[in-house]
């Protein structure tokens, strides 16, 4: 049996850096139809809350979808600085 995503989420250790690796420009989401970020973003670090995306990165698995996906360019997107983010993957 394959483990669902959260199961694999949830075996991934983080150290959480206080400045994000995201950035967000949220004036060109808001004139975003697609959303795509929303539902592409395996760790659900983007959220539709009020009309309006909401983004927190200290879930932020690294993998980069959110700025490949995003239609208007809005995702401004780096690794964690050196030490931070994902430091153990399990399976």
């Amino acid at each position: 049996m394959t483990a669902k995503i959260e199961e694999k989420l949830g075996t991934l250790h983080y150290t959480i850096d206080k400045e994000a690796h995201i950035k967000v420009n949220f004036d060109a989401c808001n004139d975003c139809e697609n959303k795509a970020c929303i539902r592409g973003c395996p760790a659900q670090c983007f959220e539709l809350v009020q009309d309006e995306v909401k983004f927190q990165y200290e879930d932020c698995i690294e993998c980069g979808t959110c700025k490949i996906l995003c239609d208007k360019k809005a995702i401004e997107w780096n690794y964690p600085r050196g030490t931070f983010g994902v430091v153990f993957r399990k399976g």
